[in-house]
């Protein structure tokens, strides 16, 4: 590291479970975001605070103005601008030190296994079940980490799928790939802060993968943000399951 990152990153220098090592790591690390919207909006901001080295960020819509109540990386000049384009500027204005490569089109199964066997991690901040099984076969097949969240209404969740450990199940041994395509925020709602807290935990969560850290690898941690109470069960693998046995 240079004498400009030595100050950048002195916070996390100073911890013992980062410390230069774990920086370097996150600096060499190379990351794939799918979706740019309530989640993917803390989750690229923080990373690219954080220093990791590169950053794909994935997300085929535009900035509408039902985004900007919760999408806090966009800006009301960006409306009508490819979402992937306008969080691309907002990072590149944040850390030059990570390299940010913006794709604006909707990835087949291919070239999405093509990106995560270039990447050290995958994380989905998608909003509906078709992308996250998509995104679960890829992570599964090239064997990359998955940190997964998803939020709706007053309540979210945040999970790591790492088939690098035997045990691990993923996201399809958690919910079979039947679920309510009509469970999305634009047919239910959402609470603004809430993708924010689920975001950041899933910030968290990439950040102490990449530096070799404990994750919620086997855990499924969920949030009731009306209440404010946080649970969080155990996960198993599926034996039978059809993705990942």
């Amino acid at each position: 590291m240079n004498d400009d990152q030595l100050l950048r990153y002195s916070r996390h220098l100073l911890l013992p479970e980062i410390e230069v090592a774990g920086q370097e790591k996150l600096l060499n690390a190379k990351v794939l975001l799918i979706g740019l919207g309530g989640l993917g909006s803390p989750i690229a901001m923080y990373l690219t605070a954080a220093g990791v080295g590169e950053l794909v960020i994935v997300d085929h819509d535009r900035v509408e103005m039902s985004n900007l109540q919760r999408q806090i990386i966009h800006r009301t000049r960006a409306l009508g601008q490819p979402k992937a384009e306008s969080a691309a500027e907002a990072l590149w204005a944040m850390n030059p030190d990570t390299r940010i490569t913006a794709i604006t089109h909707k990835l087949d199964e291919e070239q999405l296994t093509e990106q995560a066997n270039q990447a050290d991690l995958i994380i989905d901040a998608t909003d509906n079940f078709t992308t996250r099984h998509l995104i679960n076969r890829v992570s599964v097949a090239t064997s990359t980490p998955l940190v997964s969240g998803a939020a709706i209404r007053f309540e979210g969740q945040i999970t790591v799928f790492d088939r690098r450990q035997d045990d691990s199940p993923c996201y399809h041994c958690l919910y079979p790939d039947n679920g309510d395509e009509n469970l999305t925020c634009s047919e239910s709602g959402v609470i603004s802060p809430l993708v924010g807290v689920i975001g950041s935990m899933q910030a968290l969560e990439a950040v102490k993968l990449l530096a070799g850290q404990p994750t919620l690898h086997g855990r499924l941690l969920m949030f009731d943000g009306l209440y404010s109470q946080w649970q969080t069960l155990k996960l198993s693998k599926d034996n039978h399951c059809p993705v990942c046995s």
